[in-house]
């Protein structure tokens, strides 16, 4: 609280005295301006080197840095994120779920041909924009996670090159509302630009809706386990006809029209096509059908952009983690494996995981902050019927409510509300640890600290 204090109250300090800006901008700026090999206004200049100096002052302090940096450089310029924008090739990607897995995929794969600005922490609201591109000022490229509600607002101001639309789906619907809401900003926000290319999961109605509206889309048959919010057509309000082929969906439609375009990219049990019909196999180190899916999405938009598939599918390849996500941490003799899931989207995907060593305890930790969005309604949208017979820990600061629907599913649990204790719980080997986003943070962060 101190840290985020202390950037408050420097954002509102110098804001409120703009001659402080201009002495800034007469001294010391000229190599800020200068970096992406065009001038910044001086304003903008001014407002990063002040960003730039809160974000070391915070980690001094012991805080992140990064977002409190942003804030300020906004404070004082709230249009610098176009201008740090203006002189870069910029793709921009969204959607519920693995915006930061894509993200890195896709600023790895454009790392062939330059230097990549991109917010690597997962801040993905204006700040933490703001902050990655004024901490990697030369690079000509940026690849940017954005949260999928602040795209509008984002994409006005920057103008991509391209858009990356992964899923759309419930999440923290306390916090962001109806999903469909959201489509329909998308949908009015993706008519609004120009030269920009959509890459677009076509597999996902809500999705497929949205980037109908661009100039130019990429569709991608990516697939995805879930389909609990495309029941009925966002056109028209009309059943979506799903056709399954060997539990694959192969095409679905609404009789207003509307259906699922044909893609020129796919992915299938980690065999990705190609629009000109070659065949590779993925061979990606992280787990799971939705990294294949990732993966194939962010080669679709690399390629687009000049980048050698090859050259970019080695790079792709390299990545073995994405912020924690799937790492093994020891304690006292257990090896955890972390999972992250905060939604039914996010535990469509993740249940085929922990399917693949019926042996392991499975360790479910959920909180319910704000990050996570206080309604936990949505884990009754969970078939944890699949876990019947498995052993199972219900921990976290909302263990009582995932308790109480693991009884309903008739999944034999023990409920341990303190997570350390879960895990000491288990006998000592192997052990699958899934959390939604804060107990995720926390427990990543606290296991890798040998608390």
């Amino acid at each position: 609280m101190v840290v985020g204090g202390f950037g408050n109250l420097m954002a509102e300090s110098v804001r409120v005295d703009d001659r402080w800006l201009m002495d800034r901008a007469s001294t010391g700026v000229d190599e800020v301006s200068t970096a992406q090999g065009g001038d910044l206004p001086a304003r903008t200049a001014a407002a990063v080197v002040a960003g730039n100096l809160a974000a070391k002052l915070s980690k001094v302090a012991g805080g992140g840095g990064g977002i409190i940096g942003g804030r300020v450089t906004l404070a004082l310029d709230p249009n610098a994120l176009g201008r740090l924008c203006r002189d870069r090739t910029v793709a921009l990607v969204t959607g519920t779920n693995g915006k930061t897995t894509t993200t890195m995929m896709l600023a790895r794969a454009m790392s062939v041909l330059q230097p990549v600005a991109t917010n690597h922490s997962g801040a993905n609201m204006p700040d933490g924009l703001v902050a990655a591109l004024s901490t990697d000022q030369a690079a000509p490229l940026a690849v940017l996670e954005i949260d999928e509600n602040y795209l509008p607002k984002i994409s006005d101001a920057v103008q991509p090159a391209v858009i990356v639309l992964l899923n759309l789906s419930r999440d923290q619907m306390d916090r962001v509302g109806e999903v469909r809401h959201t489509e329909r900003n998308l949908r009015t926000a993706i008519a609004r630009l120009r030269d920009t290319t959509v890459v677009a999961n076509c597999d996902d109605v809500l999705v497929t809706s949205a980037a109908t509206e661009a100039d130019s889309v990429i569709w991608v048959s990516a697939g995805g386990n879930w389909r609990g919010d495309s029941t009925s057509c966002p056109r028209c309000g009309m059943r979506v006809h799903v056709c399954v082929t060997d539990g694959t969906v192969t095409d679905w439609y609404c009789d207003c029209g509307f259906r699922r375009p044909t893609p020129t990219w796919a992915v299938r049990e980690g065999l990705m096509t190609t629009p000109s019909g070659e065949c590779f196999e993925l061979a990606l180190r992280l787990p799971g059908s939705a990294n294949e899916a990732d993966a194939t999405l962010a080669l679709a938009a690399a390629t687009h952009l000049s980048v050698p598939l090859k050259p970019a599918l080695d790079r792709i390849r390299t990545i073995t983690g994405v912020g924690g996500r799937y790492t093994t941490v020891s304690r006292n003799g257990r090896i955890v494996r972390i999972l992250l899931a905060k939604n039914p989207a996010g535990w469509a995907e993740t249940l085929p995981l922990l399917r693949e060593d019926t042996s392991r305890p499975i360790i479910i930790a959920v909180n319910g902050r704000e990050a996570d969005g206080r309604d936990l309604s949505w884990l009754w949208d969970i078939p944890f019927e699949q876990l019947a017979g498995r052993q199972v820990l219900a921990t976290g600061e909302r263990s009582a409510d995932l308790a109480v629907r693991l009884t309903y599913a008739g999944v034999q649990h023990t409920h341990v509300p303190d997570p350390y204790q879960a895990i000491d719980g288990v006998d000592p080997g192997s052990v699958e640890l899934v959390a939604n986003y804060t107990a995720f943070r926390d427990l990543k962060s606290g296991l890798s600290n040998g608390a």
